[in-house]
């Protein structure tokens, strides 16, 4: 029996149902965010408003800096090692001198460009903190890889294992940290590195196991072309990716700026509250993704056009089942410091309501191939985003910030809604 077949008759004999698939998931991002409500109490209870700004912007800055370092590898893997590269030789080696070169130009980069950091975005620590922070960009990007080979590899369970642990990581390094010592953005830094380098070798390991099982090797020599197609899907995606993550947090470099730290802090409660309602459609976007990469854009469009209609009820009825009880929840978890994120959080949760049809408009535009008119679309909302944020933060503060996010996430996800109904129309 040949390699490839050996390979595709474990594929099929390990695939779990779509359904189980995605309810897996969910369940590790749902684990991950309440290990990161968590870590965003200890932190707020510990230094404050300012201090959860630092952990938010350091969650945030030095994994972008690596992903666009390494122009957008996550976000090619699901196409080359699900699609029709996946038996290529030399696909591994390829993928890891990618990888290894982004991290060292990325952290590299930062440490020029430190001060910088500190003096507009985390003006409230030093620069060898932000320095220090520099770390976490060689450090974030092999744990961003990695969910998404195993994800490609079918691997689900090991993808939902390193999901949860990049976030509940932190919590033991956190409190180890505290134990020693260690107090205020320091104790974050040093925690951010430690739990990434544990997640990170983990599923390393684990990604050797399963390549090692198809009879292929990680090690060997990268090929230069090989390299060179992925780093323009990875390119071309990655300008959605990157689009995206600025959709999501472009309003926290705004706050930081004009506002400090503690603006930050209060806000990035309300958000990540808000975004809840966006676990359903990662988890339906990264497990479709490799899924329409084998089957192709005939065999699934049939089955997208029919999950449009649950998914825009589920939406709403998630929304709502998150805004009615924010009014109460923040000042009794956080403090009464936050009682300023509760509307900005609601605002964001109705903004949210077409995200999980939406997740499944981006995989299928992945999976067929289409990185670049993906990232058109989330293009238009980025806009909309940067528009809004500069007309309305410096008056309404975080709730500008929050009507700025909600229409850009709106008018995302009915684009890419409308683009795969499109794309999927039957041909007479």
């Amino acid at each position: 029996m040949t390699q490839t077949s050996r390979s595709g008759t474990r594929g099929r004999r390990r695939r779990p149902l779509p359904g189980l698939a995605v309810l897996g998931n969910l369940t590790s991002r749902i684990v991950a965010m309440g290990a990161l409500a968590v870590v965003t109490v200890l932190v707020a209870r510990a230094g404050g408003a300012s201090d959860v700004g630092v952990l938010a912007l350091l969650r945030v800055l030095p994994g972008l800096a690596g992903v666009l370092a390494a122009c957008g590898l996550p976000s090619a893997m699901g196409y080359f090692i699900a699609g029709p590269d996946r038996d290529h030789p030399q696909l591994w080696p390829t993928v890891i001198a990618v990888m290894v070169a982004g991290g060292l130009i990325g952290m590299l980069g930062w440490f020029a460009l430190a001060p910088l950091i500190q003096r507009y975005f985390i003006s409230s620590t030093s620069v060898a903190v932000v320095a220090a922070a520099g770390v976490t960009v060689a450090t974030q990007l092999p744990v961003a890889v990695a969910k998404a080979c195993l994800q490609a590899l079918e691997d689900l369970r090991g993808c939902n294992v390193v999901i949860a642990a990049e976030e509940a990581a932190f919590l033991p390094a956190y409190l180890a940290g505290h134990l020693f010592g260690l107090r205020g953005p320091w104790l974050i830094v040093v925690a951010l590195i430690s739990a990434d380098v544990l997640v990170a070798a983990g599923a390393w390991v684990r990604i050797w196991a399963r390549v090692h099982e198809s009879g292929v090797a990680l090690g060997g020599r990268p090929e230069r072309g090989l390299a060179g197609r992925v780093l323009r899907f990875g390119l071309r995606s990655q300008v959605g990716g990157t689009v995206g993550l600025l959709n999501l947090r472009f309003d926290f470099l705004v706050l930081g700026a004009m506002a400090g730290p503690a603006a930050v802090g209060i806000y990035a409660v309300a958000s990540k509250y808000a975004e809840l309602l966006r676990l359903p459609a990662l988890a339906l976007t990264w497990v479709t993704y490799p899924r329409v990469a084998r089957m192709g854009a005939s065999a699934f469009g049939p089955r997208a056009r029919r999950l449009v209609a649950p998914l825009l009820a589920g939406g709403l009825l998630m929304a709502l089942a998150l805004a009615l009880p924010a009014s109460t929840l923040f000042p009794w978890l956080y403090g009464e410091q936050f009682r300023a994120a509760i509307w900005p959080a609601v605002i964001i949760v109705f903004g949210l309501v077409v995200e999980p049809a939406g997740g499944v408009g981006s995989a299928f535009l992945l999976g067929t191939g289409r990185p670049g008119l993906n990232s058109w679309l989330l293009g238009a909302g980025l806009v909309v985003t940067l528009v809004l944020d500069v007309v309305l933060i410096p008056a309404h503060g975080a709730v500008g910030a929050a009507w700025a996010s909600a229409v850009a996430y709106l008018l995302t996800d009915v684009l890419l809604v409308l683009v795969m109904w499109r794309l999927t129309r039957a041909r007479p």
